[in-house]
């Protein structure tokens, strides 16, 4: 079929859906040598062609929809319609089905495939060898198609026939273009998810995007904390390492538990990165707090703590959420405002968690936290999570964080 005959109309795309609907054709022909050994043994010996046709028909549906539900079928199916028929076809064409809707759907695409597929590859090997025999036809008189014997009129009166043989192919052509246009189009909704399934999917990316954050913040502040703290500690460490040895040695200890705390903590994230459900995970809550304080205070932060009110009553999930929120607070002033004196105060009543911390600010601390930061949003997720309230900002010459979470029905919640 050259190109310069038809035109526009045989692109590379043209043959990439002419070879699928061949594909469902070629897998027709099991359906119908199936039919041609039982039809035989259930209709009477001379029937009416249509009762055939019908009865082939009947049968190629009822055997082909069982089969479309066959999961293997579905992922070729998909796999195949994707590659051929382009990107009108969704992504999620040959995916697992999730519902009967969804598996209904995707037998109505098989059953037409094989159909219109096995419509379309007649005429594409009938069709060529109609129109060789065609040329032949006005001297012949004669010709034979799909075993129908035609006879025409010797001479130029019948110099139809090749130029009819000819405007045939070019129909196919665009039957080819109109039938596959017309299966993309239906593409979205026979391969496609349905609309329960599309919620669900939107869901799990919902939780997982949830997850992922959780877990940055996880990371941020759990083992941002710990570098942080190394850090201020190594040099202090080093600064006094001839002059006051007994410091030296605690402060390196103080390095390698937090060093192996932070290894736990990223270990377990990238577990659950990795789906690993099995690791460990690190649960601190406020009654770590003691351990907490004196990481910090060995890194030369004067941490002033007052706790009133029975810390163990609170909830496990704001105990949880309150240890990273001070472990955050703490970490910043490291960060920022380096070895000042901090005053904390911890509250816990029946109502509410309360949770004032305050230090020192300098210009160039004050400068450096106007504009906010990672830390500070990942606090706010957090309280905001669990239905309180909190403010963060310099009050003349110090910086302070107040935080307060409910204990009640919010807080539990």
């Amino acid at each position: 079929m050259p190109r310069a005959i038809f035109g526009p109309v045989v692109r590379p795309s043209t043959y990439r859906r002419w070879v699928y609907l061949i594909l469902g054709g070629a897998v027709l022909v099991p359906f119908i040598l199936l039919a041609a050994f039982i039809l035989p043994s259930l209709l009477p010996a001379r029937v009416p062609a249509w009762l055939v046709i019908g009865s082939v028909v009947v049968l190629v549906v009822g055997v082909s929809i069982p089969v479309s539900f066959i999961p293997a079928v579905r992922v070729i199916e998909g796999t195949a319609a994707r590659e051929l028929l382009g990107d009108g076809v969704p992504e999620q064409a040959g995916a697992r089905a999730m519902s009967w809707e969804s598996r209904w759907r995707f037998a109505g695409w098989f059953v037409l495939h094989l159909i219109v597929g096995g419509v379309i590859s007649t005429l594409t090997l009938a069709l060529p060898p109609t129109l060789v025999l065609s040329l032949l036809a006005p001297f012949t008189g004669s010709m034979d198609v799909l075993g129908l014997a035609l006879r025409f009129p010797t001479g130029l009166i019948s110099a139809w026939v090749p130029v009819a043989a000819l405007l045939g192919l070019v129909v196919l052509a665009w039957l080819v273009i109109g039938t596959t246009t017309l299966a993309i189009r239906a593409a979205p909704f026979l391969l496609g998810p349905t609309a329960a399934e599309r919620l669900a999917e939107l869901q799990r990316r919902t939780e997982s995007l949830a997850e992922r954050n959780r877990l940055a913040r996880e990371l941020h502040d759990s083992v941002g904390h710990a570098l942080s703290i190394v850090t201020i500690q190594a040099s202090a460490a080093r600064r006094v390492l001839d002059t006051d040895p007994a410091f030296a040695h605690r402060a390196l200890g103080a390095i390698e538990e937090s060093a192996r705390g932070a290894l736990a903590e990223l270990d377990h994230v990238l577990g659950l990165l990795r789906e690993d459900r099995s690791a460990d995970t690190p649960q601190w809550t406020l009654a770590d707090l003691p351990r907490l304080l004196d990481k910090t205070r060995i890194a030369g932060v004067d941490v002033k703590s007052t706790v009133e009110g029975q810390l163990a009553a609170v909830p496990a999930v704001v105990s949880r959420e309150a240890y990273r929120i001070l472990q955050e607070c703490l970490t910043n002033v490291a960060r920022h405002a380096g070895r000042v004196p901090v005053a904390l105060r911890l509250a816990a009543s029946d109502d509410e968690l309360a949770l004032d911390l305050s230090n020192p600010l300098g210009n160039r601390a004050a400068a450096s936290r106007n504009g906010g930061g990672r830390g500070l949003a990942g606090m706010r997720e957090r309280v905001t999570v669990l239905r309180g309230q909190m403010t963060a900002g310099p009050e003349g010459d110090r910086w302070r964080v107040s935080v307060r979470i409910p204990l009640g029905k919010g807080g539990r919640g």
